[in-house]
């Protein structure tokens, strides 16, 4: 058996990152883990199971977005909790216990309970419209905050004093609280309900806690995983995600198991020796780039693990439409360039728009955070007036105006748009319709990079990756002063774009879901027939 333990935390606690259906999310959910447990799940490579450390009590809602509904999963605050309950269950917040003469109003973003002239709660809904919490109110100030469980019950309740919270206690389906965990982070248990569930093959055992206090969260998340552990056998395999949140809670129970540690992009910083130190007590450590493992040799640390670089993402042919638009779009992502390197390139981008008045230039983030996009125009806007370009190239769409890019009143052309994608679907919608990516960040984004081999999509990098070959499917852009060269090669001339298009095809060839599959296939293969593995690629 294969254990998947993911990385899926609200800021460093053992909580889920689940949020209210009117807030934008801010951050992709998809990682390593979403994509090695869609791929297991849809190829059958073999049997797994997903190990989840944090409370979520919306989980297979998450699941559901995932498309992996179906996976079988062990969550530790379950067996806390003693929750039975595996399916979701229809939950109406009617059918709570409201006080007689409550009246409710329906605002755009949530109903709001009032009692007597007053509000007596706030109740928020997730992105399904299920009711996820309850904010209790007294004189205008909140006393409790209630989570739902989507399977129909209290999950975890905080409780205020004077505005602020004191402490939230955890509860079972029957509304019975296991665990109070207060501001300093120590935590007590109901001495009246001291016992966790644990599933063996012998049916379910209720195990008591060791300690009525304990200095911390994971303290308890430790002792409850160690009597899981022992229910599983000693040739099972553990991939768990590279985060700072677990490893040392894994460092201790996992020590002589078969691991894999999973490294996703700037998750944990494999410049920081005590983090190189923590994966070495793995047996393998699988990178999601050639970047990420050629780092990972260089620190020197964890000589001992075999090291193998597998995509979490699959390449799939799939032609964008940029040759089907009026204008062509270039692809800028901005995230992480410093400053001074952004407005270098806004320079020189400019000069290019000032020779292609077809050309466009978007700029890719994926902080979906409000004002975001106003500071990335604002710093472009002020890079194009200091170098002699017209600020106005740089200002929002008007998306009620019909015309392509054009202001009505002025008929300046906007020339320099922000993208803002968050989610896959977003980014594959905006790359579908770019005609050249252009990624000076060091390393360049491995999802877009993926993406532009799958739609056909020369790149312009710093640096040669694993999807893009100079002179096939790219080309190295060293010195920004180059940026206008580079354009001009891709845009002004369709067969070296038709070119670049034809090897980003051929590179997708070895990099399908059918790679994936052996390469996992071979690293499982090799964990499981020996414990002394030897590093290497």
């Amino acid at each position: 058996m294969l254990y998947f333990i993911p990385a899926w935390y609200l800021k460093n606690e053992w909580k889920e990152n689940e949020q209210l259906w009117h807030i934008r999310r801010t951050q992709t959910e998809t990682d390593d883990t979403v994509k090695q447990v869609q791929l297991f799940q849809r190829n059958h490579i073999c049997g797994y199971e997903i190990l989840l450390l944090s409370h979520a009590p919306n989980f297979r809602h998450f699941l559901h977005r995932q498309s992996v509904f179906r996976a079988p999963y062990w969550s530790v605050f379950d067996a806390i909790q003693e929750v039975r309950r595996r399916k979701q269950a229809m939950f109406s917040f009617h059918n709570l216990n409201w006080p007689r003469d409550t009246e409710f109003v329906y605002t755009p973003f949530s109903v709001i309970a009032m009692l007597l002239g007053e509000m007596y709660a706030n109740i928020e809904f997730g992105e399904y419209g299920n009711p996820i919490q309850v904010d209790l109110y007294r004189n205008g100030q909140i006393t409790r905050k209630n989570i739902y469980d989507d399977r129909g019950f209290i999950s975890c309740t905080e409780v205020y004093e004077n505005g602020k919270k004191a402490y939230e206690q955890y509860l079972t389906e029957k509304g019975v609280w296991k665990l109070c965990r207060f501001t300093d982070g120590h935590v007590a248990v109901n001495p009246h309900s001291s016992r966790y569930l644990i599933r063996t093959l012998r049916g379910e055992e209720e195990i008591p806690f060791l300690k009525n206090t304990y200095t911390s969260m994971e303290e308890v998340i430790e002792e409850v995983l160690a009597s899981w552990l022992r229910t599983t056998r000693q040739e099972d395999i553990f991939c768990a995600a590279a985060h700072g949140q677990h490893l040392p809670l894994l460092d201790r129970l996992l020590e002589n198991r078969r691991t894999i540690f999973s490294v996703f992009q700037n998750r944990l910083s494999l410049k920081d020796e005590k983090s190189v130190q923590a994966l070495s007590r793995g047996d393998c450590i699988v990178t999601d780039s050639e970047d990420n493992l050629e780092l990972l040799l260089r620190t020197g640390g964890a000589e001992k693990n075999t090291k193998v670089n597998i995509p979490p993402y699959d390449t799939r042919v799939d032609p964008g439409i940029s040759l089907q638009l009026p204008v062509q779009k270039i692809l800028f992502p901005v995230d992480h360039l410093a400053p001074e390197d952004l407005a270098e390139a806004v320079k020189y981008l400019a000069a290019y728009l000032e020779e292609n008045k077809d050309a466009r230039v978007c700029l890719f983030t994926r902080n979906a955070d409000f004002g975001r996009e106003d500071a990335i125009l604002k710093q472009v806007s002020e890079s194009l007036e200091k170098n002699g370009y017209p600020p106005e190239w740089a200002r929002k769409v008007d998306r009620s105006k019909a015309e392509f890019w054009l202001d009505a009143e002025d008929q300046i052309p906007i020339m320099f748009m922000v993208e803002q994608c968050v989610d896959e679907l977003s980014v594959s919608k905006c790359v579908r319709q770019q005609r050249i990516f252009v990624d000076l960040e060091e390393p360049p984004d491995l999802f877009l990079q993926i993406s532009c081999v799958g739609m056909g999509i020369p790149q312009i990098l710093r640096s040669v990756t694993q999807y893009m070959r100079p002179g096939r499917n790219g080309r190295i852009c060293r010195d920004i002063s180059q940026l206008g060269e580079n354009l001009r090669y891709y845009l002004e001339n369709l067969n070296n774009w038709n070119t670049a298009m034809i090897q980003s095809f051929e590179l997708g060839k070895t990099h399908t879901t059918q790679y994936l599959i052996e390469q996992w296939k071979e690293v499982i293969d090799r964990i499981g027939h020996s414990k002394s593995t030897t590093a290497g690629k």
